[in-house]
């Protein structure tokens, strides 16, 4: 079995559009995954591949992290989106991951990550707080987290990460 961490490419984009769509299925109805690899467009891989990663095993899409870097604040990155394969999860490849995201932006001179995540989302929160993320607060608080209402527009609301470099 041959698996290595490569940067992801425009041609992954079917892929991870369908791993959205499987690899969710356990806890979202099949129009709620649809709705949630809408939030990657293709334009995310056809202008941040570079900072984007995918973990491929034997050929196959078996987990990705799509990041970018802000083209506003020259010492910001961003973690848009990842996604692992529901048999690897607890095994350390979400967290390799984001190591390797966190050495590359730091090598870009990035000193900072941000990350968001909804509130009802208790393992992402745990993982980010793992990886050394720290809650931004918010505007009001929501089982003791901090929470930025309509963050992603009304009735969307999430909790906002930072971690140093």
């Amino acid at each position: 079995m041959s698996t290595e961490v490569r940067r992801a490419r425009v041609s992954d984009h079917g892929a991870i559009v369908d791993r959205v769509q499987t690899w969710w299925d356990a806890t979202h109805s099949p129009e709620q995954s649809r709705e949630l690899s809408l939030l990657l467009p293709k334009l995310f891989l056809q202008f941040f591949s570079r900072t984007s990663l995918v973990v491929e095993e034997d050929g196959a899409v078996r987990a990705f992290l799509v990041g970018l870097y802000s083209a506003d604040d020259d010492h910001g990155a961003y973690i848009h989106f990842v996604g692992v394969a529901p048999e690897l999860r607890g095994r350390g490849v979400g967290r390799t991951l984001y190591e390797e995201f966190f050495r590359a932006a730091a090598a870009a001179g990035r000193t900072e990550v941000r990350s968001i995540t909804s509130p009802r989302n208790t393992r992402s929160i745990a993982f980010h707080r793992a990886m050394g993320f720290t809650l931004e607060p918010g505007d009001h608080e929501a089982d003791g987290l901090p929470v930025h209402s309509d963050y992603d527009g009304p009735g969307h609301h999430r909790v906002c990460f930072r971690r140093a470099l």
